[in-house]
């Protein structure tokens, strides 16, 4: 179960996986990440862009693995992976745990050291937390979505509003984060969390 209270919780809500404070990660001991790709990184079917491509050549700077962790198909995520030079899994059965441990077995990675981005509660932050992986949870990129997914956001939100109502301070903004709020997101990484305590990132 999360340290916030509810498997459906994040450990951390922010505006987009762009500003995130990746460095405070690796300091604390963070060796891969795992990112959802649809509305996590790019818009839907959108291929990668120049602003992902170098988001992943930072992470390489970093010495930090990287795995997208789809539940799409092959075509998708192969070139999206190509394009931007990660692993990656694609109809990862998420919110199961098989597609977490399969990313984290491509980039050598455990469960200690390991965070996981992405959009949904429902997929990417329930199978993060049901692997004992630190999820974050990320604004989508375009609310604009298909039929399927905009049901499930309907269901999102009772659970966000509870989750603010305990963290006023979420969704952090996150071209503010590495100034006033990385401490706060790097710290809870090291947290002693009881049912979640494999999660600890320092």
């Amino acid at each position: 179960m999360s340290r916030r209270g509810s498997i459906f919780y994040p450990r951390v809500w922010a505006d987009s996986a762009y500003g995130l404070p990746y460095g405070h990660m690796v300091e604390k001991g963070v060796q891969g990440l795992i990112f959802d790709v649809d509305n996590t990184l790019a818009l839907h079917d959108a291929p990668a862009d120049e602003k992902a491509v170098a988001l992943f050549a930072y992470f390489r700077e970093l010495g930090l693995k990287t795995c997208l962790l789809s539940n799409n198909k092959e075509p998708r995520v192969k070139a999206f992976a190509q394009a931007v030079g990660a692993h990656y899994v694609f109809k990862g059965g998420k919110p199961g745990v098989k597609g977490y441990n399969k990313s984290m077995e491509l980039m050598g990675t455990d469960q200690k050291h390991t965070v996981a981005v992405g959009d949904q509660l429902f997929t990417d932050i329930l199978g993060a937390n049901r692997a004992g992986i630190y999820s974050i949870l990320v604004t989508p990129i375009d609310p604009r979505e298909e039929i399927q997914i905009v049901l499930k956001r309907y269901l999102e939100r009772p659970i966000l509003r509870a989750y603010q109502k305990r963290h006023p301070g979420e969704p952090v903004v996150t071209d503010k984060a590495r100034i006033n709020r990385s401490r706060q997101m790097g710290d809870s990484m090291g947290e002693d969390n009881g049912d979640r305590s494999q999660t600890q990132m320092g």
